[in-house]
């Protein structure tokens, strides 16, 4: 079976619910995953807007996530160590897009080769991607839709 993260709070390519947006509660939607790489010792999540206005938004930064964790649940904030998202804060930010038009947002779930990226907590997007360099063992994605 192929590595792959969904959510039980919207289906693949279907809308985020409000709850997990800024005009909710802001709490970040409940994610499950399986069948990780053979050699997984970590997990790392990415959630992202590439359909910003003003280029890629990062949502949320979570890594050192314990290989034997396959589940976050809704407004997790006791598992990995949070990175600092464009919100300027480490941690979920949820949808947050200006009215109008829909945009994409991109889980991705990257299994790794070691225990730790090494990273401080609230790690900036430029050091996260830095350190999964040559640690990255599979990737898996969903994506969730929101509009205001």
């Amino acid at each position: 079976m192929a590595f792959r993260i969904f959510s039980n709070a919207f289906s693949e390519g279907g809308l985020i619910p409000q709850l997990n947006s800024c005009d909710g509660a802001d709490v970040s939607p409940s994610l499950e995953w399986s069948d990780a790489p053979k050699g997984t010792r970590s997990f790392a999540l990415l959630v992202e807007d590439p359909d910003a206005p003003m280029g890629t938004w990062t949502h949320w930064i979570l890594y050192d996530i314990p290989a034997g964790v396959h589940t976050l649940p809704q407004g997790a904030a006791r598992v990995g160590i949070a990175g600092t998202s464009s919100f300027g804060r480490p941690g979920y930010g949820g949808p947050c897009p200006p009215a109008g038009r829909t945009h994409r947002y991109y889980f991705r779930l990257y299994a790794l080769g070691v225990d730790t990226l090494g990273l401080p907590a609230g790690a900036s997007r430029a050091a996260f991607d830095a350190a999964l360099a040559e640690k990255v063992v599979g990737e898996a994605v969903c994506m969730g839709r929101f509009k205001r």
